[in-house]
């Protein structure tokens, strides 16, 4: 079995991410010195994916207090606990900024204030806090992985026993997904596209189908980089052609990740996804999504709450690749599709859309798998 680049690599307190801006074909490390770093780094998208920010949040936070240790002299901020309180928090205020949608974000960073805030309504010492938040910053990223692994195995059993249900042979399950849910978008593995992993080390997967998910073509760049390290039999396919697909191909199953699900289910993922729910939904092919109890939002009632980020209307406009026919080192460049002239009044470009719970026919987490029931509902309180 290959071995995929991890989004995330540290080494003891350092950080450093694969700049998935140019990936497939440059694999290039960028160092995450500072909280600025990293707040940059998930901006621009050089990281992406729910719980590989939230990770990357954390982590940075965990360094720059763990260098704080080891500087001379002491930082002001490790003087008291209200000291430590005045320079975290905006710290981790600062943080969440950088992609409102993705609920893992303020999760985690919600997570790390409650350990700040503990601390100092008990009393402890500054050090004694700042290694407590040393500690979880390093558990939210080291926690990934292995609840990947799980949320995985449920959603392609129940995929399989689906199936077989159905009456029909699940020995090659044919599955769409959208964007790159993999190991590059998480600490390892990954949400939907680690189902789709499962399925593939278990013998069970036909082919694997992947939206090129324009405009930042995550598909057809780091889905597609990581299922041909893999080795594993996948198409891609134009967002627009995810119609055509189910029309003439059998497909047994739609899986998508999530940046963030309401209460009621509803579910904000990468913008396309309400598309092939609803083509799904049409053509009766079970719709999934795979993600981390810590996307589900138990605050937001239902979908029409969850803030939608807006990307820079220039990004829809452009597109990144190596120059074509390929040269010996490659070289990439930068190309505008459209006419000259055009700029946010004529552009719309929403990083994310909101599927209905009543499209969805199941959501999948490291608890276990909740199905839509006959009235179009999804109860999450048996997975969270």
């Amino acid at each position: 079995m290959a071995t995929l680049p991890l989004s995330i690599r540290t080494s003891g307190d350092d950080i450093e991410i694969v700049n998935q801006l140019l990936l497939p074909h440059v694999i290039e490390f960028v160092p995450i010195n500072s909280i600025e770093d990293a707040h940059d780094a998930i901006k621009t998208m050089k990281i992406r994916g729910a719980p590989a920010i939230a990770s990357l949040a954390a982590l940075s936070l965990s360094s720059s207090l763990s260098h704080a240790f080891s500087a001379s002299p002491a930082p002001t901020f490790l003087a008291s606990p209200e000291a430590l309180q005045d320079h975290v928090q905006p710290q981790l205020d600062f943080l969440y900024t950088a992609r409102p949608t993705a609920v893992n974000l303020g999760a985690a960073t919600r997570r790390l204030a409650n350990v700040l805030t503990t601390g100092v309504q008990a009393g402890k010492d500054a050090h004694t806090i700042a290694r407590a938040l040393i500690e979880e910053g390093r558990a939210v990223a080291n926690e990934d992985v292995g609840r990947n692994k799980e949320m995985s195995k449920h959603g392609a059993e129940w995929l399989v026993k689906t199936t077989k249900d159905a009456g029909e042979e699940a020995n090659a399950l044919n599955v769409l997904t959208v964007c790159n849910t993999g190991s590059l978008a998480t600490s390892g593995y990954g949400t939907a596209l680690g189902l789709i992993t499962r399925l593939f080390e278990t013998g069970q997967l036909g082919k694997a189908y992947y939206t090129q998910t324009a405009p930042y073509h995550q598909g057809s760049r780091l889905t597609a980089f990581e299922l041909q390290s893999l080795k594993a039999p996948f198409v891609m396919i134009c967002d627009t052609m995810v119609g055509s697909l189910f029309q003439h191909h059998k497909i047994h199953g739609v899986v998508v990740g999530a940046d963030r699900i309401a209460k009621n289910g509803d579910t904000a993922n990468k913008i396309g996804t309400y598309n092939a729910a609803v083509l799904a939904a049409f053509h009766k092919i079970p719709f999934v999504v795979v993600a981390p109890i810590s996307t589900v939002d138990l605050e937001i009632p239902d979908g029409s709450r969850i803030p939608i980020e807006q990307r820079p209307w220039i990004e829809a406009c452009l597109v990144r690749g190596a120059v074509y026919p390929p040269e010996e080192t490659p070289r990439q460049t930068t190309v505008m599709l459209t006419p000259p002239g055009l700029d946010a009044s004529n552009v719309y470009n929403p990083s994310f859309d909101v599927t209905p719970a009543k499209l969805i026919t199941a959501i999948v987490t490291e608890k276990g798998v909740a199905v839509r029931d006959e009235r179009g509902n999804i109860d999450l309180s048996a997975i969270v």
